[in-house]
C-alpha cells in the first residue's frame, strides 16, 4: 500500500456493510448502515510528548477495531476503501 499514516493516525480497512437484517430481510444500498468495524492495516509512529519522545500507539496492524460511525476520513487507494482515524477515535479492540 502506498499510504502511510502520520503521528497518532491509524489506517483501517472497513468491514463490509450488512447485507441482511438478523431476521433475513435484504437491505437495499440506501438502507445499509455505515460500517463501524474494521481491520487495522497500518499505524503511525505516534505523537510526540512534551519532552519530544514518541508515545507508542495501543493498536497494531492486524487488530480488529470498532470506531465511531462518523469518525475519521474515508479515502480510496488503488480501488480499496480505507478510513484514516486518530487513535483516540478508536472505541475498542476486538480480542
Amino acid at each position: 500500500m502506498k499510504l502511510k499514516p502520520l503521528a497518532d493516525r491509524v489506517i483501517v480497512r472497513q468491514s463490509e456493510a450488512e447485507q441482511k437484517t438478523a431476521s433475513g430481510i435484504v437491505l437495499p444500498d440506501s438502507a445499509k448502515e455505515k460500517p463501524t468495524k474494521g481491520k487495522v492495516i497500518s499505524v503511525g509512529p505516534g505523537k510526540l510528548d512534551e519532552k519530544g519522545k514518541r508515545m507508542e500507539l495501543g493498536v497494531r496492524a492486524g487488530d480488529t477495531v470498532y470506531y465511531g460511525k462518523y469518525s475519521g476520513t474515508e479515502v480510496e487507494v488503488d480501488g480499496e476503501k480505507f478510513v484514516i482515524l486518530r487513535e483516540s477515535d478508536i472505541l475498542g479492540v476486538l480480542e
